[in-house]
């Protein structure tokens, strides 16, 4: 049963529409209606590429890391998002903690309001 604050395995696909590798996405949030969907953004590996404004980083070393299921530190990254039916995760590797989601939530919400 996917939940809020999943790390799922899914398909995630490349920006130009081709075919994407399988990859570990946060679970942010179910859609409102008779669907089944759930808004995800997708984590990556490239610490290096973190947009300081909008991702997330979860560490290796933090106390919280084993419970992710992920295997080395990553980024949440709040920007790449996507709606997709739960039919489409292939698994869930762990979760991550409340004020974590909640972080990743606030970054989205200010990311699309934005200042412009």
């Amino acid at each position: 049963m996917i939940s809020e604050g999943n790390i799922a395995l899914f398909q995630f696909p490349n920006t130009d529409t081709s075919s994407g590798k399988l990859r570990p996405a946060l679970v942010i949030r179910r859609t409102t209606g008779r669907f089944n969907d759930w808004l995800i953004c997708m984590i990556s590996s490239r610490v290096h590429q973190i947009e300081a404004d909008t991702d997330i980083l979860i560490k290796q070393d933090s106390a919280a890391f084993q419970a992710t299921g992920l295997k080395v530190s990553s980024v949440i990254r709040s920007q790449r998002l996507a709606v997709v039916d739960q039919s489409v995760f292939r698994g869930v590797l762990g979760k991550v903690e409340t004020g974590v989601l909640r972080g990743v939530k606030q970054n989205i919400a200010e990311w699309v309001c934005g200042s412009e």
